[in-house]
């Protein structure tokens, strides 16, 4: 390969990676400005299966009272109790998870619409539970 052949290349290539780059700034841009805002009291039922309980089904209400870019808290009304949580909504600008200090497991959501989400927690040890809750944006 002669010299000018050689320049030519490192040029395409310098282009091409120039545009990678470009649209990846431009994509991680537009999904920043497109985080949605979870601020809300969201209520649903909750369907739960664990060891010491079996089946459950009951309502569960979620309010997000604060919200800064992915970053969100609120709390949960369950069974009569509140619990307070911190959360992220990932990159993708559907997921997010949220946890709670008085917790031993983690929420794992995602965003179906503006005013639906489903919301689903797992805890692993002596008191194994998993369940999920359709919740709806109260309006």
């Amino acid at each position: 390969m002669n010299k000018k052949t050689a320049k030519i290349i490192n040029l395409c290539l310098t282009f091409i990676f120039t545009a990678i780059l470009t649209e990846m700034s431009l994509n991680q841009a537009q999904a920043e400005e497109n985080i949605p805002n979870l601020i809300g009291t969201w209520d649903g039922g909750n369907k739960t299966i664990s060891e010491k309980k079996g089946y459950k089904t009951r309502n569960k209400t979620i309010h997000i009272t604060e919200q800064k870019d992915r970053r969100f808290k609120g709390h949960v009304t369950y069974s009569g109790r509140k619990f307070n949580f911190l959360g992220v909504i990932y990159p993708d600008n559907q997921s997010f998870t949220w946890v709670s200090k008085g917790s031993r497991g983690y929420n794992h959501g995602r965003i179906l619409s503006k005013e639906k989400i489903a919301a689903c927690y797992v805890e692993a040890g002596i008191d194994a539970t998993a369940g999920c809750a359709t919740l709806k944006k109260a309006k």
